[in-house]
């Protein structure tokens, strides 16, 4: 498979792209973004641009592509909703139309949140943002999968850029095998977060298109390498 992502060095991204370089099914890995992804891999391919707002001047980069896995995102603390908007639907729903343009019927997983709002109306301002964006890839044409994970514990070395974060991620770590006896249908792991995304693109995630947590887990030992 040949993969469009983004996203490449955020925490999620960046452990997606590993799961991709590690797996045989992927050929080739293509990141889009504003930096490069920071990996040197022979199926890897850095994507750098500016602009992710449109992609017009640039389409013909979009196809020959099997799926995109869209995991780029920005948390909505501190973010007025205008903002918040133009960042998660917008960026969101233009690499999706240029990648449905160049690829009509193919994969796009999206890392939604558990707790989004489908109907787009409820009080959370994340929440209904989150359904609007879900709702436009899902009539999009396109095999569209939105992965609304809760809790996600990053593995194999992969931090987050942001401080904080980092410093929980860390001291969850240990608590992890533990909390996920109690809490394990609000709980994943970023290394499954990728498995289950290759899964889909190879076309084992059958016709369940919103992904709670526990589907992406039991997605995630579906053929995997």
């Amino acid at each position: 498979m040949r993969i469009l992502l983004t996203g490449a060095t955020g925490m999620v991204g960046g452990s997606v792209l590993r799961e991709c370089l590690d797996d045989p099914r992927v050929t080739e890995v293509v990141a889009l973004g504003r930096k490069p992804s920071g990996l040197t891999h022979p199926k890897l391919r850095d994507l750098v641009r500016a602009n992710l707002a449109g992609y017009q001047d640039i389409g013909d980069a979009f196809r020959g592509f099997d799926a995109c896995f869209f995991c780029a995102g920005v948390s909505a603390v501190g973010l007025d909703d205008p903002t918040y908007t133009a960042i998660t639907f917008g960026r969101t729903v233009a690499a999706a139309e240029a990648f449905a343009a160049a690829n009509p019927g193919k994969v796009f997983c999206y890392v939604s949140g558990e707790g989004t709002d489908s109907t787009e109306q409820g009080r959370s301002m994340w929440a209904r943002v989150k359904g609007r964006t879900e709702n436009r890839l899902l009539a999009m044409p396109i095999s569209a999968y939105m992965f609304r994970a809760g809790y996600i514990q990053p593995r194999k070395g992969v931090r987050s850029k942001t401080g904080w974060y980092q410093a929980f991620y860390t001291v969850m770590g240990p608590l992890f095998p533990v909390l996920r006896v109690f809490f394990g249908r609000h709980m994943t792991t970023a290394e499954n977060v990728g498995r289950a995304m290759i899964a889909a693109g190879a076309g084992l995630a059958g016709d369940t298109r919103i992904l709670e947590n526990d589907d992406i887990n039991r997605l995630a030992t579906k053929g995997s390498a």
